[in-house]
C-alpha cells in the first residue's frame, strides 16, 4: 500500500476513481470541515470556562479527525471482500466490550449511563460497532438463502445481544438506531415480511418495556409531548434548543454569535450542536445542510443500485442509512420533532468514537462505489462455492503500454 495515500488529502489514486466515489469524498470533506468549524464555535465558551482553554475540545477533535481520516484512506483502498472477512470478529470483540462497560469500575458512567471504558482513550464500543453491524448485516442478509438456519439464528442472536447490551447501559437512542439499521438492511435484502413483521413488533415491545421501567426515558417522552409543562426541569433542554433554532431567523445571528451556547443550552457541542448551527446560520444555513444530506443520500442510492453484488449493495444502503439517518434523527430531536435523545450529529458533534464511526461508514460507501464502477466482476466457480457463494475475478481497467 502506498503510505502517501494514508495522509489526508494526499491520496494519488483519487483521480482514477469513479465519479460517484470522487463526489462522495468531496462531500465528506465539506461535511467534515464544516463540522470542525461549527464545533469550534459551539464548544469555545464552555471549554474556556471549564478548562481555561477555549480550544480544548477543538484540538482533541482535530486529532481524532486526523487519525480517523487515516483509517478512512485505508478502507477506501482495501478490497471490500477483505473488510467483510474481518467484520464478524470485530462485532464479537465490540459486543464483549459493550458488556464489559456494564462492570462497575470498568465502565465509565456519564450522565447516568455506562457507555465508555475507563482508560486513557475514551473507547465507546456501542458507537464504534455501528459500521461493523452494517457489514455483518449485509453479509448475513445478502447471503440469506444460501445459509443454514444454524448460521442465521447464531448471528440473529449476536445482533440481539448487541441490542440488549446497548439498551442495558442504558442507551435507548443508539439501541433504536442500530436496530432500525439492521432491520432496514434486512428489508432491502428482500427478507420475507413474516420475519420482518415479527422483529419489528419485538423491537417496539422492547422499547415500550424499556420506557416503562426507566423513569428518565418516560420523562423524556412526556416532556417531548409538552416541554412547557416543566420548563425548568425535564423540558428545559428542548425549550432552549427551540429558542436557539427560532432565534436564527432567516439568515442567522452570525458565526460565533450564538447566545444559547453561552450556558443556556446544555450539551451544545454534542447532542444539540445543530441548534447552535441553526441559530448562527439560520433557516438558509439549515436548508443547505439538508441539501448536503439529500445529495449524500441520493449518491448512496445510486451507488447501491450500481453495485454488482447483493452484499455490496446492502453495505451501501446500510452506510447511507447510518450516516444520513442518524443526522436526520439528531436534527429531529433538536427541532422538537422527536423525543430528546443522545445521538450525535455525524462529523459535527464532539467525540472521537463518533468521528471514527462516521468516517468508517463514509469510507465503506466510497469503497462500494469504487468497486462497482471501476471493475468488471466475472463469477467463476471454484470448488463449488466460497464465502460469498462464488469467487469473483476482478479485471481492472488498465491503460495499454505504449
Amino acid at each position: 500500500m502506498n503510505l502517501r495515500g494514508l495522509i489526508p488529502l494526499f491520496d494519488d489514486s483519487v483521480s482514477t476513481w469513479a465519479w460517484e466515489a470522487r463526489l462522495l469524498r468531496w462531500l465528506t470533506l465539506i461535511w467534515l470541515c464544516s463540522g470542525l468549524v461549527m464545533l469550534f464555535s459551539a464548544s469555545y465558551a464552555v471549554a474556556d470556562a471549564k478548562y481555561n482553554d477555549g480550544l480544548y475540545y477543538f484540538k482533541r477533535q482535530l486529532l481524532w479527525t486526523l487519525a480517523a481520516w487515516v483509517g478512512f484512506n485505508i478502507i477506501v483502498n482495501v478490497p471490500l471482500r477483505k473488510i467483510l472477512r474481518t467484520s464478524p470478529w470485530v462485532v464479537i470483540l465490540l459486543l464483549v466490550l459493550i458488556f464489559v462497560t456494564l462492570i462497575p469500575g470498568v465502565g465509565k458512567t456519564e450522565l447516568g449511563a455506562a457507555r465508555r471504558l475507563v482508560g486513557p482513550l475514551p473507547i465507546q464500543p456501542s458507537e464504534i460497532i455501528k459500521p461493523f453491524l452494517v457489514l455483518q448485516s449485509a453479509r448475513l442478509f445478502g447471503q440469506w438463502e444460501r445459509l443454514s438456519w444454524e448460521i442465521r439464528l447464531s448471528w440473529l442472536a449476536v445482533f440481539s445481544l448487541v441490542i440488549i447490551g446497548i439498551l442495558a447501559q442504558p442507551n435507548l437512542s443508539t439501541t433504536a438506531l442500530c436496530g432500525m439499521t439492521i432491520w432496514l438492511i434486512a428489508l432491502a435484502s428482500g427478507l420475507p415480511y413474516k420475519y420482518l413483521g415479527g422483529t419489528a413488533v419485538g423491537g417496539l415491545l422492547l422499547a415500550v418495556v424499556s420506557i416503562s421501567f426507566k423513569e428518565y426515558q418516560r420523562k423524556r417522552v412526556m416532556s417531548f409531548l409538552n416541554p412547557w409543562a416543566d420548563a425548568t426541569g425535564d423540558g428545559y433542554q428542548l425549550i432552549q434548543s427551540l429558542l436557539a433554532v427560532g432565534s436564527g431567523g432567516r439568515w442567522g445571528v452570525g458565526f460565533g454569535l450564538s447566545q444559547q451556547k453561552l450556558f443556556y443550552l446544555p450539551i451544545q457541542d454534542t447532542d444539540f450542536i445543530f441548534s447552535v448551527f441553526a441559530e448562527e446560520f439560520g433557516f438558509v444555513g439549515s436548508m443547505l445542510l439538508l441539501v448536503l444530506l439529500a445529495l449524500y443520500a441520493t449518491l448512496g442510492l445510486i451507488v447501491a443500485l450500481k453495485a454488482k453484488q447483493p452484499v455490496h449493495r446492502l453495505v451501501a444502503i446500510g452506510a447511507t442509512i447510518l450516516i444520513v439517518g442518524q443526522s436526520l434523527l439528531h436534527i429531529g430531536v433538536a427541532t422538537g420533532i422527536l423525543p430528546t435523545t443522545g445521538l450525535p450529529l455525524p462529523m459535527f458533534s464532539y467525540g472521537g468514537n463518533s468521528m471514527i464511526a462516521s468516517l468508517i461508514s463514509a469510507a465503506l460507501l466510497i469503497r462500494v462505489a469504487r468497486e462497482s464502477s471501476e471493475a468488471d466482476v466475472v463469477p467463476i466457480r471454484e470448488n463449488g462455492k466460497d464465502e460469498e457463494g462464488t469467487r469473483h475475478k476482478v479485471q481492472s481497467r488498465r491503460k495499454p503500454h505504449t
